[in-house]
């Protein structure tokens, strides 16, 4: 291959790289952003930063309202928090829609979205349960790490209790048993996870 055609395939990279930027820029610019993998450091970031951008754009740019559109298997429970302190401390407020799927941390992260303005779609499945963690270590290091699981618990049900009106008990019972725990839109509703189950289109 000569130097000219790696040029061309250069300069084609670019071009492709510069148009994602538009189309990413051209979602931001409409007060919306995408969480449509994993809940991680890095995807938690990139909504912080948004969230946190938009928040100090001059007066005339300033969004009415934010929209963070979800589908997420879960992930890292300590970005989640991240995320859902800046959600929560924003001067503008961070609807959210759920697509597809949510679970595990991103329900968390859905569920902080301003109340009355929380939508699922009819064909998202959603999925609680208890915090899955594991570790390893000498005998006064896995009683540490017994005790940060146990502020996560206190922590997760602190959270759905704020988010959805509902006592310990019944966090206990239909969020946070044993079991794996799927719900539908309407069920979904009916336990304060969301405010309404709505297409799209």
């Amino acid at each position: 291959m000569g130097k000219k055609s790696i040029k061309q395939l250069n300069n084609q990279y670019i071009m492709a790289s510069e148009e994602t930027k538009k189309e990413v820029s051209g979602i931001s610019d409409a007060g919306l952003h995408l969480l449509m993998e994993e809940v991680s450091i890095s995807s938690a970031q990139s909504a912080i930063e948004w969230i946190l951008e938009s928040n100090f754009k001059n007066t005339e740019k300033m969004h009415k309202e934010l929209n963070l559109v979800i589908c997420s298997p879960g992930g890292d429970l300590a970005a989640a928090f991240a995320l859902i302190d800046v959600m929560k401390g924003s001067a503008i407020p961070v609807k959210t829609t759920g697509l597809g799927l949510i679970a595990s941390a991103g329900l968390l992260i859905f569920i902080s979205g301003v109340v009355g303005k929380r939508t699922l779609t009819p064909n998202t499945s959603i999925l609680s349960h208890q915090f899955i963690w594991g570790s390893w270590g000498k005998e006064h290091e896995l009683f540490a790490a017994v005790k940060e699981f146990d502020l996560t618990t206190k922590r997760m049900i602190k959270h759905y209790k704020k988010c959805t009106g509902l006592t310990d008990k019944e966090i206990r019972k239909f969020l946070l048993p044993p079991q794996d725990i799927w719900l539908d839109g309407k069920e979904a509703k009916k336990l304060g996870i969301c405010d309404r189950v709505q297409e799209l289109y």
